[in-house]
């Protein structure tokens, strides 16, 4: 589930919109988890792993897969 407050955009600083989730193999531990996708109104797409919230936002390396 998105945060109460979304993220600004790292980017241009304007409020972000949550995208979806998508399911995704963390190398860090090798456990499939979700990525919620993030995007403003300039078009930038970020996301963070779904659990862990506390973590900032990275870009996005398949914009196009949070688009619709």
């Amino acid at each position: 589930m998105p945060p109460d407050v979304p993220p600004t955009c790292p980017e241009c600083g304007r409020p972000m919109t949550f995208a979806g989730f998508l399911l995704s193999l963390r190398e860090d531990d090798g456990k499939r988890a979700c990525r919620g996708g993030w995007k403003c109104g300039a078009g930038h797409v970020w996301w963070n792993w779904a659990d862990r919230p506390d973590e900032p936002v990275e870009r996005c390396p398949h914009p196009q897969l949070f688009r619709g």
